[in-house]
């Protein structure tokens, strides 16, 4: 990274030095100031461009794994499991009661079993706790 702003430094202080030996004012005077406006913001927009490319991190594009060892340790049962799914998709307690075929009720119950064997107390904290432990993708 420090290479990077290093080169970025060295550009624009090339570009300051080509403007001083240009001899800024009699160059000025043959063309409108917008056109060094526009040549300008294309040199900050090209090294922008640049610089955003390099720093940006890319994430490996390897595929989606369960983290098996995870599920075993916090004991999560399969009914549990499609729970946590269903709250990661953003359903309610009836939607998921439908999109399951049990009860409310049921679904409550699984869901504080599943609280309890997550040692979270929000559904938020229960999704990103199992998006760490790469339970949900």
């Amino acid at each position: 990274m420090i290479r990077t702003v290093l080169a970025s430094a060295f550009v624009l202080g090339l570009a300051a030095f080509a403007m001083e030996w240009l001899d800024y004012k009699a160059f000025t005077r043959q063309f409108a100031a917008e056109i060094y406006i526009v040549i300008i913001a294309a040199i900050f927009a090209a090294l922008g461009v640049w610089v955003g490319i390099r720093l940006t991190p890319r994430k490996p594009s390897e595929p989606f794994a369960v983290n098996e060892a995870a599920l075993a340790s916090l004991g999560l049962t399969r009914r549990e499991r499609s729970v946590l799914e269903c709250l990661a998709a953003g359903q309610t307690y009836k939607e998921i009661a439908r999109s399951l075929g049990v009860t409310p009720n049921t679904v409550k119950t699984h869901i504080s079993n599943l609280f309890s064997k997550m040692g979270v107390e929000r559904r938020g904290e229960a999704v990103n706790l199992a998006r760490d432990l790469r339970i949900l993708p």
